[in-house]
């Protein structure tokens, strides 16, 4: 095949639109950024849903312009023209040696077939588009993934299907558990699905054709080039909120599916990931980290919205020096990088950058602070009466503050919360929310993923979910089946494990914690305001991350009334990661 365009431009050789035949017959097409002179190199490849021929500032304004306003090494030393939304600049690696191949994934772009988000047969597509790119002669053989969210969780996927000639993957704040990262937190629904789908996917589908965008790269339409009917784009592509919601158990094979086998990830790793990427990547990031086989393997975290840093210098530095090593065999020192790098939090929302050997850290001092019903308060031991509170099943629950820190405090890893809990109902939903007060008692909030106003740390359960997989459960990390749903009988107190997601922040003296356990989702006490991204609605302290659908959450189960217990018979408590600081 050879019907795509190839033109000299900005320093680079660029092939528009190359075709790749899948093994089912179906058409991918692919851009080619590669070095001008003849010869072969190693290749970037990123596969993704959001248009290779979309600018990412006219794609997504709001975005681009607040990134590049606030950090201007992201446009410098590039001309910018083909930025393109949570891919690599190709002009800030084609100089460097490498080829940058960027894939529409299948029923998207430029790309045939029907659109079926992050489907088996989607990675099989990788799997063939990175032995593709091995195979040209343009290539030395050594393909390295990178790309941020959607296009950092299918390389979790691929990986596990080793594909021979992927040598290196960098996995920029990616999920890989769909059920419990994406979909189902605790196994109370996440409407995040509904929120990107229709915006951020359904305008890129192939076929949008004249309906939708035109390139500024090369003046072909985006999702083209047929223009295709509404009733023809409907049939041709999944209801994915829908199917989200039908699909209640971890075990259901549209997730099974969907979930890679990460003791099958043997490539060389470098997972990146956002503090403040509660509700979708952070714990993929860690988990994959944690449960990949690979002998080389790499955890990083860092803070800002979720694409800042990938385009910073500090990331894409980054990426260089790790790709430089696996991709070209160059000494750049990555080697003796330790194997956990964190930017560590700070209440100002500053940052001290810090290496680590560990996850979680060795010198962690796992500690319990007990909840008091009667008191509303945070201690270091159970309350000496047997209490309890109770509150409606859909509002802001109860709060629970310590008294102001004695010390400078750090609280960086995993959290988990035990809690006793009888409902009225035959089911009950949990939200536990970790948070941090200032002395005047006004609330530390960070930005987030996406949100301006997001809080230290956050879990759920639903409580028919309770059921814990015992051999993959940490003291620190509950795990859980969600394999059945085993329905409450009203009245009866039942025990909680539940798992929030990992952390950082250092606290300082004076300053309070707090835990709430709500009925629904953490709300900004602030207000809504400050800057958010248009396409995902107004944000109020979770950003797209909630969970208001009304059919997985009736009011008639999940609004009656909700008890807490607390006491010497039910030491309700909080589990947190105390770092103390490193020994001189």
């Amino acid at each position: 095949m050879s019907d795509f365009k190839s033109e000299v431009r900005d320093g680079m050789r660029i092939d528009w639109d190359v075709p790749v035949e899948m093994s089912d017959g179906v058409i991918m097409r692919c851009d080619v950024f590669r070095p001008v002179e003849e010869g072969s190199y190693p290749a970037i490849l990123g596969y993704g849903p959001y248009g290779k021929l979309l600018h990412f500032g006219e794609g997504y304004p709001d975005q681009w312009n607040r990134m590049v306003e606030q950090h201007p090494d992201v446009t410098a030393g590039s001309t910018n023209k083909y930025q393109s939304f949570e891919l690599c600049d190709p002009e800030k690696f084609v100089p460097h040696g490498y080829a940058v191949v960027r894939f529409d994934s299948r029923g998207a772009g430029r790309s045939e077939g029907y659109l079926n988000p992050f489907s088996e047969r989607e990675t099989q597509d990788i799997y063939e588009c990175i032995e593709w790119t091995a195979a040209q002669s343009w290539c030395t053989g050594k393909v390295g993934m990178s790309g941020i969210s959607y296009l950092a969780s299918n390389q979790w996927q691929v990986a596990a299907l080793q594909p021979p000639h992927l040598a290196a993957i960098c996995a920029w704040e990616g999920m890989n558990d769909f059920y419990r990262e994406w979909a189902h937190h605790g196994g109370i629904q996440s409407t995040f699905g509904r929120s990107w789908y229709k915006p951020f996917i359904l305008p890129l589908q192939h076929g949008k054709g004249a309906n939708g965008y035109k390139s500024s790269m090369n003046g072909e339409w985006v999702a083209g080039p047929e223009t295709l009917s509404e009733e023809e784009l409907e049939a041709n592509r999944i209801d994915w909120h829908n199917e989200c919601l039908k699909h209640k158990l971890a075990t259901d094979e549209f997730w099974t599916s969907r979930t890679p086998d990460l003791s099958k990830v043997t490539v060389p790793v470098f997972s990146s990931g956002n503090w403040g990427g509660q509700g979708l990547h952070l714990r993929g990031n860690v988990e994959g980290y944690l449960d990949s086989a690979s002998k080389e393997k790499w955890l990083e975290f860092h803070c800002l919205e979720h694409w800042t840093e990938y385009y910073t210098d500090y990331g894409v530095n980054l990426q260089r020096k790790f790709f430089d090593y696996f991709l070209k065999g160059e000494d750049t020192g990555w080697k003796s990088q330790p194997p956990v790098l964190m930017q560590v939090r700070q209440v100002d929302g500053s940052w001290q950058p810090r290496n680590e050997h560990e996850w979680p850290l060795k010198r962690t001092r796992w500690t319990k602070l007990f909840l008091d019903a009667a008191a509303g308060t945070l201690a270091e031991a159970p309350a000496r009466d047997d209490t309890r509170i109770e509150y409606r099943g859909l509002s802001e629950g109860a709060t629970f503050v310590s008294p102001p820190l004695a010390a400078e405090t750090e609280i960086t890893g995993p959290i988990a919360a035990k809690l006793f809990v009888s409902s009225a109902t035959d089911d009950a939903d949990i939200f536990v929310v970790v948070r941090v007060f200032n002395p005047e008692l006004k609330e530390v909030t960070f930005q987030g993923h996406t949100d301006p106003h997001t809080t230290v740390a956050q879990g759920w359960l639903r409580a028919s979910h309770r059921k814990l997989d015992r051999k993959r459960s940490l003291p620190y990390r509950p795990y859980h089946t969600h394999d059945e749903i085993q329905k409450l009988t009203p009245g009866r107190i039942y025990e909680l494990d539940i798992e929030v997601w990992p952390t950082c922040i250092v606290i300082p003296k004076g300053y309070r914690l707090a835990v709430s356990v709500r009925g629904k989702d953490y709300e900004y006490p602030g207000g809504v305001g400050g800057p958010g991204v248009k396409m995902l609605g107004t944000f109020t302290g979770v950003g797209p991350f909630r969970h208001d659908e009304v059919r997985d959450r009736p009011p008639e189960t999940f609004d009656g009334d909700v008890t807490l217990h607390t006491g010497p018979k039910r030491p309700a408590y909080v589990l947190l990661p105390v770092v103390p600081a490193k020994a001189k």
